[in-house]
């Protein structure tokens, strides 16, 4: 039996969703691009899953607002220039199929790949892995490699296994005893259930591995099909499982992760700024679910050269400290306290301010006096002395914040205090 040692595989990462929902976090930046975890973006994750998985030649698929993306790519992102099959380089949206599509942008997830189709060529891959540049997670691709190899697949999607009562959000996966992919549901009022286990759905979370020959006919038909969004989980896979194409399912839950204990079960779509501010609560448990302080599975990014963290004064009523907390490099707590918030890079909160479960990006600074509780703070922001927020949900209205659903407040970056 063929292992991922006998193949090649080419890594494709679709990195250029709008992110409309988390706005104003994606008002001057792709949702790839918006940091997390104190001195990550969103878009390490995926790339971390690829180079621990040992899957050193990648593509990543660029569109909108995409300058902070590429800039953080093309400066940390880099493997020495020796070896031609380590790279990741930027695909952005290049109008190559103009005269044929009538488009510069890419109309749907299975176009993007599409219109890149001569990377593929050139690269002559056995498999390609499709994956989503959007999602907080770990994953060991090359066990599904492994997975979709023993299986004799022609597609195999990674599937994440959900209580029933939410996997009406999802497209839904349905599968026989052998996770052999019988059928697909479209976020579907009654889902069907895992044989076996009656109260979870398989939902797919839009990663795939696709064996390279019926990738490239399955997309040369959606191209040319009037009516399809070009979208491999509404038109391409329903369309191959009708051909009769094999189709696996490949159970999240069973992916190994070095130097992690128990199921890998932490995966987070931070579509929304509810979400975006749950999963950044989350890395602050005193054990979290999903870890960044795992050495067996190392989470790189950017290289800052950033002073240690400083916490200073010690005084009845003017203690600088932080309590259940991530703090990044050169963030100074300067007689203040912190609880559950994550604090990215040079961030400074100045003396007798209170910051409660709020998620403060770079280069931000809390004047004095101030109370902020419920908050993302995006860079480049100095809040003055004084200020609430998150603690009147109208006055917070009515300086024009976003406020969410569940009472998140979220101010965008470079804004300015009158």
């Amino acid at each position: 039996m063929l292992t991922r040692r006998d193949v090649k595989t080419l890594g494709m990462v679709l990195a250029g969703g709008k992110g409309t929902r988390l706005h104003p976090l994606t008002a001057k930046r792709t949702k790839p691009a918006v940091p997390f975890g104190g001195k990550y973006r969103i878009i390490d994750f995926a790339l971390n899953n690829m180079v621990n998985s040992r899957i050193y030649g990648m593509y990543v698929l660029t569109q909108f607002k995409a300058q902070s993306l590429t800039e953080h790519i093309q400066r940390y992102w880099r493997f020495g220039n020796f070896l031609s099959d380590y790279f990741i380089s930027l695909a952005p949206a290049q109008m190559y199929r103009y005269e044929e599509l009538g488009t510069e942008w890419y109309r749907g997830t299975a176009d993007a790949i599409y219109q890149n189709m001569h990377l593929i060529r050139n690269n002559k891959p056995d498999l390609v892995a499709i994956f989503s540049g959007d999602h907080i997670y770990k994953m060991d691709i090359s066990h599904m490699i492994d997975y979709h190899l023993e299986k004799g697949a022609d597609i195999t999607i990674a599937a994440y296994p959900t209580p029933i009562e939410e996997a009406t959000r999802f497209g839904v996966l349905q599968v026989d005893r052998n996770y052999t992919i019988t059928d697909f549901q479209e976020k579907p009022a009654k889902p069907k259930t895992i044989p076996g286990r009656e109260d979870y759905a398989l939902c797919s979370m839009g990663n795939y591995i696709f064996s390279t020959n019926p990738l490239v006919t399955l997309l040369n038909r959606d191209a040319s099909q009037e009516g399809s969004e070009h979208d491999f989980g509404k038109d391409v896979l329903p369309e191959a499982l009708g051909e009769g194409y094999h189709i696996q399912a490949y159970d999240f839950a069973r992916n190994p992760i070095p130097g992690q204990m128990g199921a890998n079960t932490y995966w987070r779509d931070v579509g929304t700024l509810d979400s975006y501010w749950e999963a950044s609560m989350d890395l602050v448990a005193v054990e979290p679910e999903f870890d960044l302080h795992n050495p067996a599975w190392p989470l790189r990014t950017a290289t800052e050269f950033s002073a240690p963290a400083k916490f200073v004064h010690e005084e009845e009523s003017r203690r600088g400290q932080a309590f259940n907390s991530l703090v990044a490099g050169g963030v100074i707590t300067s007689g203040s306290t912190i609880r559950e918030s994550v604090l990215s890079r040079r961030v400074r909160v100045n003396s007798y301010s209170l910051v409660e479960r709020s998620v403060l990006f770079d280069d931000v600074e809390i004047g004095r006096h101030c109370l902020i509780r419920n908050a993302i703070i995006d860079k480049n922001i100095a809040v003055p002395s004084n200020t609430e927020i998150g603690v009147d949900p109208e006055a917070d209205y009515a300086r024009g914040y976003t406020i969410t659903d569940q009472g998140v407040v979220a101010i965008p970056k470079d804004y300015v205090f009158t």
